[in-house]
C-alpha cells in the first residue's frame, strides 16, 4: 500500500479544482501589451543637482511660489546634512536622523554620513509611503529635496529604493537642476548632460533639466548646443584655440559625444529659471503637471506589464499545482475513502 498520509484528500482536490477552473487559462507565448496606465493622486517632483547648482534655493522658490498661488503642494526635505531648511516641508529627513551623531557614533565622513543617513531613513519609508497616500487627494504636487552630494543619493541603494518607491505608486519625474552659469563652456556642458543622461538612463522616469541662476548667466546658447550640434561643434573649436595644447583629444572626444546624445536631447525637457526672481518657475510647474503623460507611456506602462507577468506567472505556477495535483489522485489507491487521508493526518496515525 502506498503512503497516503501527507496526500490530499479527495474534497481538498475538488475545491482546488473548482477554484483553479474559475481562472482563464495561461499561455506562456502571450506577450498582449499592457492596457493604457493612467496614474492617479499628486505628481512627484524628485531635484536632483550638483552642489551649489542652486537646488535647495529653487526647493524654496517653489514653496514660495505654491504659497504666493494657491498650489497644493507637499514638501519633502531628504538631505539630511543641510544646517537650515529655508521652509518647514511636512516631512523632514532631519526629524529622525540625527547627522552628526551617525558621524560620531559610526566615524564616517560627510559622504559616508549621508549615505548611511538615507539608508537608515530608508528602512522608515514604508511609513512615508503611508503617509503620502492616506494624504494623496489633498495635494497635486509632492517635491522632494535631496542631498547636494548627488552621488550620495543617485548611486545608493536607498536613493534607488526611494525613488522606485515613489515612482510605483505616483507618476514621477525628476528634475535635474543646472548651474548655468558653471555650463557655459563646451566642456562643463557635456559633463553636465552626460550625467543626466545617466539619470534618465538610472530611473527611466521622465526628466527637466532646469537652467538655474537665467539671471545671472544667458541659457541661450545650451539650448542652441541641444538644438543644433553643429553649434556646439563651432564653440568647441573656440574654446580649443583658447587652449595652450589645443585639447585635440579632449575637443575629438566631446564632438562624438555630442553626435550621440543628438537623440537623448531630443527626449529632454528643459526650461530656464531663477530661484531668486522667481522667472520660469511657472513653466517648471507646467513641466512637472504634463510629466504625468509621459510617465503613464513609460514608466507607467513598465510597471504594468511587470504586475501582468508577475500575475501569470503565479497563475502558472498555480495551473502546474493543479496537474500535479490531478496526477496525484489519479494514482490513488481506489481502496481508499476519500477524506481517509486528511483524517488519519489530524489523528495522528498513518494509513496502512
Amino acid at each position: 500500500m502506498a503512503d497516503f498520509s501527507l496526500g490530499p484528500s479527495q474534497e481538498d482536490a475538488d475545491a482546488f479544482m473548482r477554484e483553479a477552473q474559475q481562472k482563464p487559462p495561461v499561455n506562456d507565448d502571450d506577450e498582449t501589451v499592457a492596457p493604457d496606465h493612467k496614474s492617479e493622486g499628486p505628481v512627484v517632483t524628485i531635484l536632483i543637482g550638483m552642489a551649489g547648482s542652486g537646488k535647495t534655493t529653487l526647493f524654496h522658490r517653489l514653496h514660495y511660489d505654491a504659497q504666493e498661488k494657491g498650489r497644493r503642494c507637499y514638501f519633502v526635505n531628504l538631505d539630511p546634512a543641510v544646517l537650515e531648511v529655508p521652509i518647514e516641508p511636512q516631512i523632514d529627513i532631519r526629524d529622525t536622523i540625527d547627522y552628526k551623531g551617525i558621524m560620531t557614533e559610526y566615524k564616517l565622513g560627510p559622504n559616508g554620513a549621508i549615505v548611511t543617513a538615507l539608508n537608515l531613513f530608508a528602512t522608515q519609508f514604508a511609513d512615508v509611503m503611508t503617509i503620502l497616500e492616506k494624504r494623496k487627494n489633498d495635494y497635486e504636487h509632492i517635491i522632494v529635496d535631496t542631498p547636494g552630494q548627488i552621488e550620495a543619493f543617485t548611486w545608493s541603494a536607498s536613493g534607488q529604493l526611494i525613488a522606485e518607491s515613489l515612482a510605483s505608486t505616483f507618476a514621477t519625474n525628476v528634475v535635474y537642476v543646472v548651474d548655468t552659469p558653471r555650463t557655459s563652456q563646451p566642456a562643463t556642458f557635456m559633463s553636465n548632460m552626460v550625467y543626466a543622461c545617466s539619470i534618465l538612463h538610472k530611473y527611466r522616469l521622465p526628466l527637466t533639466a532646469a537652467f538655474n541662476k537665467c539671471d545671472v548667466a544667458d541659457h541661450k546658447p545650451m539650448f542652441t548646443w541641444m538644438e543644433d550640434f553643429e553649434a556646439f561643434h563651432e564653440a568647441l573649436d573656440r574654446s580649443s584655440q583658447d587652449s595652450p595644447d589645443g585639447a585635440g583629444y579632449v575637443t575629438s572626444l566631446h564632438r562624438s559625444m555630442s553626435l550621440v546624445l543628438d537623440e537623448f536631447y531630443r527626449v529632454l525637457d528643459r526650461v530656464a529659471v531663477s530661484a531668486v526672481d522667481g522667472s520660469g518657475i511657472d513653466e517648471l510647474f507646467e513641466r512637472m503637471a504634463s510629466s504625468r503623460a509621459k510617465y503613464d507611456e513609460t514608466y507607467g506602462r513598465e510597471l504594468e506589464q511587470r504586475i501582468q507577468k508577475n500575475k501569470a506567472k503565479r497563475e502558472k505556477i498555480a495551473a502546474e499545482d493543479l496537474a500535479r495535483l490531478q496526477r496525484d489522485m489519479a494514482s490513488d489507491d481506489s481502496e481508499i475513502v476519500p477524506g481517509a487521508a486528511s483524517q488519519a493526518a489530524k489523528e495522528g496515525r498513518r494509513l496502512p
